[in-house]
């Protein structure tokens, strides 16, 4: 679920959890930006002969959480597998540790930490009442080394998310719930382009050069030397959620090329 900009990654999930034989909702704040609809994307899940929903829900208020959980389980039932997928990177992301301002601290902290909680809590309920279920976070290597986002409030939010994690597997576990969380590197998604628009530029003021040079150094810092497809953080998604991992709970998944090993 995600509040912003859907990425590839989610789009790839839910079509994923689709093609193994789930029902799935879609959730974002925003249905329709560039190429991409919420709309399509359940349609598409629909055609592989599963229900889906698309709903509008900003994950960082109580209220639209609460809502959004209304609707899945009228329309499909008791919640199963959640997946954590909210990001916006914010201001301050990829500056000095006191560059953020207090506003774009609080909106960078409620959606992807704050969110991550609210909805883990509002489908949780009911996974404790039926006594099995499955939490999946996405969060990401800047929770760890630094690397980009070095004090923004996007790493210290993803850092969280997994403390969140291992906290709510350690509490569920007895409830027959699983939780973890997907540590992702650096993935072919629009994320960091959407990120620009917001900040009011556009590819063509982006120096060509400059841009090479920095995916040249990222590159350098990447064992396997390439940059993740989308497809390969989702199919990590989906081995959570099978029964192939019915014994994993509390882990934090590198998927980043061995960019922290």
């Amino acid at each position: 679920m995600v509040r912003r900009k859907y990425t590839e990654e989610q789009i790839i999930a839910v079509l994923r959890e689709g093609e193994a034989g789930a029902d799935v909702a879609v959730c974002d704040n925003v249905v329709d930006v560039d190429d991409r609809n919420l709309g399509a994307v359940a349609e598409e899940i629909n055609k592989l002969g599963r229900r889906s929903l698309a709903i509008q829900a900003d994950v960082s208020k109580k209220v639209d959480i609460d809502d959004m959980t209304r609707k899945v389980t009228d329309e499909l039932g008791p919640v199963d597998i959640l997946v954590n997928n909210a990001a916006i990177l914010g201001g301050g992301w990829g500056g000095q540790a006191f560059d953020a301002t207090e506003e774009e601290w609080d909106e960078v902290m409620a959606v992807g930490l704050k969110g991550y909680y609210l909805c883990a809590r509002a489908v949780g309920k009911g996974m404790i009442e039926q006594k099995s279920g499955n939490i999946i976070n996405i969060d990401s290597i800047e929770a760890v080394n630094c690397m980009i986002a070095a004090g923004s409030p996007y790493g210290i939010a993803k850092a969280g998310v997994q403390f969140l994690t291992r906290t709510l597997a350690r509490q569920l576990g007895q409830y027959n719930i699983r939780v973890n969380s997907i540590c992702a590197g650096g993935s072919k998604t629009d994320m960091g382009r959407h990120h620009m628009f917001d900040r009011g530029l556009e590819p063509v003021n982006v120096d060509p050069e400059q841009a090479r040079q920095r995916q040249a150094r990222l590159l350098e810092r990447i064992p396997l030397g390439r940059i993740s497809e989308p497809s390969e953080i989702a199919n990590v998604a989906l081995f959570l959620a099978s029964e192939v991992a019915s014994y994993v709970t509390g882990a934090i998944i590198a998927v980043d090329g061995g960019m922290t090993a």
